[in-house]
């Protein structure tokens, strides 16, 4: 009797750990349709007191369960047109601020667009990021529409 109740406390377990392990995997491998869909995004200009625009700058925050960390690059793509960039990242293990995120390490991005692409984000079709992890894995994700021209309102 107590052999069973062992094997069933065991096997239960193992589900549980299956369930888990895929669950954290689906999220941190998940898909999206655009950046904003994929992680938080904040995009600022900045401009001059004669009010010319002067820079912009992007930060992203991404939650996963695992323990990669974003590289110090990334790319910015107008039209097929490629802004190579460096980056501030920092990752901060739980627990941190966020509540819907609390056991997840959130990983922050913080990059400076290089002036040059800010008209051509003015007159781009499609506006493309992306950002890397130190395990391989790439996201490489378009805007939205309505952040796309939320991102030409604030170039203007």
């Amino acid at each position: 009797m107590i052999k069973k109740i062992f094997m069933g406390i065991g096997l239960l377990l193992m589900v549980i750990g299956i369930f888990g392990l895929s669950y954290t995997w689906h999220i941190d491998h998940r898909t999206a349709e655009s950046l904003s869909a994929y992680c938080r995004i904040d995009f600022q200009t900045s401009h001059t007191a004669q009010g010319k625009l002067e820079g912009a700058v992007l930060t992203i925050w991404d939650w996963r369960y695992d323990n990669a960390k974003l590289k110090n690059e990334a790319v910015l793509y107008t039209d097929g047109d490629a802004w190579e960039m460096k980056a501030a990242t920092k990752q901060t293990p739980p627990p941190h601020d966020s509540r819907d995120h609390a056991w997840q390490n959130e990983n922050k991005l913080f990059v400076e667009l290089p002036r040059s692409s800010l008209p051509a984000i003015k007159k781009a079709e499609t506006v493309r990021f992306r950002f890397y992890y130190d395990n391989g894995q790439t996201i490489d994700l378009p805007l939205n529409e309505p952040d796309l021209e939320y991102w030409k309102r604030q170039v203007q």
